[in-house]
């Protein structure tokens, strides 16, 4: 188990983890399913991984998330923000679908009630539902668009 490194930031705790255990960028690429240039810019901070590969890197040196987590704030923050973005599209993905649903529950319950003409001759019927479809599926596609946006956003 290696020594924690308080303090240290994130691309400077894998490249010691890394020679401390003799491994060329190469090797430890491979171990993690990553190119040798995602090693590389670990180690120089120009990126950070998600926490999907920070889960890999930790089971990959057998240490603790803690230990390789709370060494450098920036990683830290940049986990936090990761989880929020990932709450922050899954609400959006089921207002989505709510939104699609009701809308197209807003058309079939038309079509179930139907329209009737009273004795008087008065037609009756729930045309306001047919706007409201309308305008839900709107906003389920509006919403829709954003989601697939942010998660190509997010994928690049």
């Amino acid at each position: 188990m290696e020594k924690g490194a308080e303090g240290m930031d994130f691309g400077s705790q894998i490249k010691k983890l890394r020679t401390s255990r003799k491994l060329t960028q190469e090797q430890l690429a491979q171990k993690l399913n990553v190119s040798r240039q995602t090693i590389s810019s670990w180690e120089n901070n120009r990126n950070l991984p998600d926490l999907e590969m920070v889960v890999m890197i930790a089971k990959t040196f057998q240490l603790s998330l803690d230990r390789l987590i709370l060494g450098d704030p920036t990683m830290t923050t940049k986990l936090m923000n990761d989880s929020s973005e990932v709450r922050k599209m899954r609400i959006n993905l089921y207002a989505t679908i709510i939104m699609i649903l009701t809308g197209i529950g807003c058309f079939l319950l038309s079509t179930m009630i139907g329209s009737t003409i009273d004795s008087n001759g008065v037609l009756h019927e729930p045309f306001f539902l047919i706007p409201i479809g309308y305008l839900f599926l709107l906003m389920g596609l509006i919403s829709g668009f954003i989601y697939l946006f942010r998660k190509l956003r997010k994928q690049s």
